[in-house]
């Protein structure tokens, strides 16, 4: 019986402390006007290199409005970096609207 106790407290605390550490992993959505995507190669090349950058964890394009839809983890990245790595790849990013998401 004392064996069931205690794999029970030490499930409770191991769940607790998982839980805690996903509260604190905040995510955001960016948008981002990119005047340089013209083409579905220009989507590619996106989503080949900014969906690998450290951090992103969603990405949508959508090439009739020219925008990208970045979702990242803020203690993985941030705003400069992504905009960065999409100068990388010859691209000016705007943002133009930014949500917070939990």
């Amino acid at each position: 019986m004392k064996r069931f106790w205690f794999i029970m407290i030490c499930t409770v605390f191991m769940y607790s402390t998982a839980f805690a550490q996903d509260a604190k992993k905040k995510k955001e959505v960016v948008n981002f006007k990119i005047e340089e995507m013209h083409c579905d190669n220009c989507i590619k090349k996106i989503e080949k290199n900014i969906a690998f950058e450290k951090g992103v964890t969603d990405l949508k394009c959508d090439l009739k409005t020219h925008t990208a839809e970045v979702t990242y983890k803020t203690d993985k990245t941030d705003l400069d970096k992504i905009v960065s790595a999409f100068k990388k790849i010859g691209m000016t990013a705007i943002p133009t609207k930014e949500t917070v998401n939990d």
